[in-house]
């Protein structure tokens, strides 16, 4: 910034605040990785806004709304209070039309309010451009009277009430002080300034002076006039002599010797006296300085507009762009399509100690928003219920062929928790959830090689912040985690991971995987629900029809074969490949068997590794807590609710065990 020579007009606006993570509590929280795979603001196919959520949402009227928008939807509201008042205004938006109406027409004409600030904060803003800022607070002082002419009767407990109530009450005050400041019709047609009087008294001062000086120069040529006899008298300017005393040829017998003669022409004669010589060099003088405060009204205008920049002028666009924002969010409500509904949201504390219970979500027949975004022809897309948490597991396991649909599920999810906390319609029959307070997602396959990093340590990387941060009121989105190493490591980590997060940190999310033995270890986990994508299976053409459609149960497998032949590979090589497949599920078989003839089979492997050391940290270790010898060892969020159901899914897993 400073070598921009930005840094003090930046700073000095005071607009840069300190990142707090504290103050981050009162949102929903996205970060870069789950704004990236949830293609919340561009997508992964060209880059373009084309498909995002942040397009659907892109529906306010000013720039500065716009601005506003994109950071709501960075941030979205986590406070159940919060995101019924945005859900009050959007209902009275859509079925009053006469406020809607009132606030899209006032809005439209306003200029880019905010850019326009930091240009008068700058003093770089051009003369026609601050009369605008000028007429666009004006129009914000109307829509503000006509909301409140009894229009706003409807609007209590919503966020546009409080929003007009936050507008300064020195706004009418301030703007009325500007209003007649200066000449806006010169301002607007010849793009200069003229102050009204008592605006600027350096600028009154200056004009004083020049108009006696004027009034003298004039006192003297009536003088002159009566002294020559000569109504013919007159001033005239060549160059740089102004003020020449202008006589005609018969009159010039009568100069007294002492006027100096400064040109001529055959009619007349031009003269200085010494008199007209000092008024002219005066008013020069005088013209000059002139000159000089007519440069600098304009930033002198600018900073004394800029006093109240912290005061009035941007309290009072931040508000305006709130407004438009909250037309943004009933635009988009009205454009879903039918079924949406209102959110329903359910904050549950524990009546004793005042904790948050463990979130859940549940949404009927949930449809992609922007599926149909922008298409002239409507597509069929097929709804699904979600249901994570309440009555039923906080975690669904999901298993399925490939390209059946199980990541669309996981987006739509998300998706639609974030339009619930924004304060939008839902693209579904019915929306019943808790305030989700942060929603994290490990998909997808990159790598990062400009800093040296492996798909897997990506994977894995992306895998430890989950643990760290996520709690009992966190929607994370898991995607094949482990499929970067081994078979044998990946599974590990797989497995260990999903007990962790459904028996200690007990979020809510999809865990997606093609692990297919995966479910086998959580049978009879109360928090692990197998699911899976309908799919009907032709086992002679290797076609496979997919319904789109999620229901309870595990996958028989992957089919990944029937993909491949769908994908046109070449029958042999798909042959092959089955044949090896085979070859290598017997080969498993016979381990197991052999291992089962050992003892090894029944003894370990029916208790799962999380259950075996949950049990030894409760017997050996320190028991339910989270430090490092603890059963929730690096939960951030270990209550005594946690802590309960924590015992709770330990004994139901020990029941579970034949």
């Amino acid at each position: 910034l400073n070598w921009l020579k930005l840094d003090k007009t930046l700073l000095s606006m005071g607009n840069i605040r300190e990142y707090n993570p504290v103050k981050l509590h009162n949102s929903l929280i996205l970060d870069g990785i789950t704004l990236q795979n949830l293609e919340i603001f561009s997508n992964t196919f060209d880059g373009s806004d084309k498909g995002t959520l942040f397009r659907l949402f892109n529906k306010a009227i000013t720039p500065m709304g716009k601005r506003m928008m994109r950071q709501w939807l960075m941030r979205p509201l986590y406070n159940k209070h919060d995101i019924e008042e945005r859900l009050n205004t959007v209902d009275l938006l859509m079925s009053n039309n006469e406020i809607k109406n009132i606030l899209e027409t006032n809005l439209a004409k306003l200029p880019d309010l905010e850019r326009m600030l930091s240009r008068v904060h700058s003093c770089t803003i051009k003369v026609k451009d601050f009369e605008k800022v000028i007429s666009g607070f004006e129009d914000i002082i109307k829509l503000v009277d006509s909301l409140q002419n009894g229009l706003l009767g409807d609007a209590k407990s919503t966020a546009l009430g409080e929003y007009i109530k936050q507008i300064p009450a020195s706004l009418r005050e301030d703007v009325n002080k500007w209003s007649n400041a200066f000449d806006r019709q010169k301002a607007i047609m010849e793009n200069i300034i003229i102050p009204q009087r008592g605006v600027e008294p350096d600028f009154d001062k200056s004009v004083d002076e020049m108009n006696n000086i004027e009034g003298e120069l004039q006192e003297l040529l009536k003088q002159y006039k009566k002294q020559f006899k000569c109504s013919n008298i007159a001033f005239k300017h060549s160059g740089k002599e102004t003020y020449t005393v202008e006589i005609p040829i018969n009159a010039t017998k009568n100069v007294p010797s002492n006027w100096v003669q400064m040109g001529a022409n055959k009619s007349a004669k031009r003269y200085y006296s010494d008199e007209s010589r000092i008024l002219a060099r005066c008013m020069t003088e005088a013209r000059e300085s002139h000159k000089i405060l007519e440069e600098d009204l304009k930033k002198r205008l600018c900073l004394k507009f800029d006093e109240n920049y912290n005061k009035t002028w941007m309290p009072t666009n931040k508000i305006i762009s709130q407004i438009d924002c909250l037309i943004a969010l009933t635009r988009t409500s009205e454009s879903i399509r039918y079924p949406s509904c209102r959110p329903e949201f359910v904050d549950e504390l524990d009546p004793k100690t005042g904790n948050k219970l463990n979130g859940f979500v549940k949404f009927q027949s949930l449809r992609h928003p922007c599926f149909n975004e922008g298409s002239t022809v409507i597509r069929e897309f097929i709804p699904n219920d979600i249901e994570l948490g309440g009555d039923q597991p906080q975690l669904g396991l999901l298993t399925g062929a490939n390209d059946a649909g199980k990541s669309t599920v996981l987006r739509i999810t998300c998706i639609a928790v974030i339009m619930a906390q924004m304060g939008c319609y839902v693209p579904c029959e019915m929306a019943k959830l808790s305030p989700i307070d942060r929603i994290m997602t490990r998909l997808g396959a990159n790598d990062n090689i400009m800093q040296g990093k492996s798909t897997f340590f990506v994977e894995l990387s992306e895998t430890k912040k989950i643990l760290d941060m996520a709690t009992n009121r966190s929607l994370l989105v898991v995607d094949e985690l482990g499929r970067g190493g081994s078979s044998s490591d990946g599974f590990a980590i797989a497995e260990s991971v999903l007990y962790h997060v459904s028996t200690h940190i007990q979020s809510l999310g999809f865990f997606a995987t093609h692990y297919g033995t995966l479910g086998l270890q959580f049978i009879g986990h109360p928090q692990v629900r197998p699911m899976r994508m309908q799919i009907l299976v032709d086992e002679e053409t290797r076609n496979v029809t997919f319904l789109y459609k999620l229901e309870d149960g595990s996958s028989e497998g992957s089919f990944g074969m029937h993909v491949a032949s769908m994908c046109n590979i070449p029958k042999s090589i798909v042959d092959g490949a089955e044949k090896a497949a085979m070859e290598l599920e017997n080969t498993s078989k016979l381990l197991k068997q052999l291992n089962n003839t050992e003892g090894v089979y029944d003894k370990n492997l029916k208790v799962s590794d999380g259950l075996q050391s949950d049990l030894i940290r409760l017997l050996y270790g320190s028991g339910l807590s989270n430090d490092k010898n603890g059963t929730g060892e690096g939960v951030t969020n270990y209550d005594s609710n946690i802590k309960s159901n924590v015992l709770q899914n330990v004994f139901k897993l020990v029941d579970s065990i034949e």
